[in-house]
């Protein structure tokens, strides 16, 4: 049988940076947003930045753990692991 579980991201975000973009450093995936941590708003522009970057639909993505933390863990049930890899690999270090 196989294996359905969601494939995990570990992401550390920067919110209130001056322009939002994503770089990988040394294995991990940093996210720098323009929103504040305030009510939500930083982890739904890190969602939708990481979405974009991965090339899948925001909708997708769902922060597992660390949602009051700059270190979260988004589950995305569309994408195996070696996809993810590959598309990670893209990303500008």
């Amino acid at each position: 049988m196989a294996d359905e579980r969601p494939t995990t991201i570990v992401v550390v975000v920067k919110p209130g940076s001056a322009v939002t973009g994503i770089r990988v450093e040394q294995g991990l995936i940093h996210v720098r947003v323009r929103e504040r941590a305030q009510e939500g708003k930083a982890n739904r522009a890190c969602r939708v930045a990481l979405a974009k970057a991965l090339g899948v639909a925001p909708s997708t993505l769902t922060i597992v753990r660390g949602a009051n933390a700059r270190t979260k863990v988004f589950a995305c049930a569309t994408l195996t692991p070696a996809e993810l890899a590959v598309r990670l690999a893209r990303l500008p270090p």
